[in-house]
């Protein structure tokens, strides 16, 4: 069951959160303008802003941060009552975290095109993935057995659980 949807004015403040984890970059130097808040009943159960200059770390979006703390804190790797706020249109990256996940509702405030304008490629990875172009990344298939014998195991391993 998805959690309840707040009022128009927390999405405005939980947002602007958001967006204030995004401009704190801009004077640390940390990462992109980027900031993401997980909240689950009222509550802030995770925070992160984009760190992939300070740790070289391509995946360090704040999204992909924030999770990687809710999770964390809360000993579990699946979210399903909790909301995303993310002060710009999650990436492809961001969008599929938030999806393994089980993150049932996202709210964003800039665009893919505004962040494309910034000089990002979300809006180029969208249409690398929405036509299905391989534009600069060749990806192929090549069958091993071994591949699915490693995914009959985790089936019957005691660690198996669904994500």
């Amino acid at each position: 069951m998805p959690p309840p949807r707040p009022d128009a004015d927390a999405h405005r403040a939980w947002l602007t959160r958001a967006i204030e984890l995004g401009r704190s970059n801009l004077v640390s130097g940390d990462g992109g303008p980027f900031g993401a808040v997980i909240v689950m009943d009222g509550q802030v159960i995770g925070e992160g802003r984009n760190q992939v200059l300070q740790t070289h770390d391509p995946t360090a979006h704040a999204e992909v941060m924030a999770l990687r703390q809710a999770c964390t804190r809360l000993g579990r790797h699946q979210l399903p009552q909790a909301i995303l706020y993310s002060s710009c249109e999650p990436c492809p990256m961001c969008l599929s975290a938030a999806y393994w996940a089980h993150i049932p509702r996202v709210y964003f405030a800039a665009t893919r095109d505004d962040a494309a304008a910034a000089g990002f490629i979300d809006a180029e990875l969208y249409a690398l993935f929405e036509q299905r172009k391989r534009a600069t990344m060749a990806i192929e298939q090549i069958d091993l057995p071994e591949a699915r014998a490693a995914l009959s195991a985790w089936i019957d391993s005691p660690l198996h659980q669904p994500y």
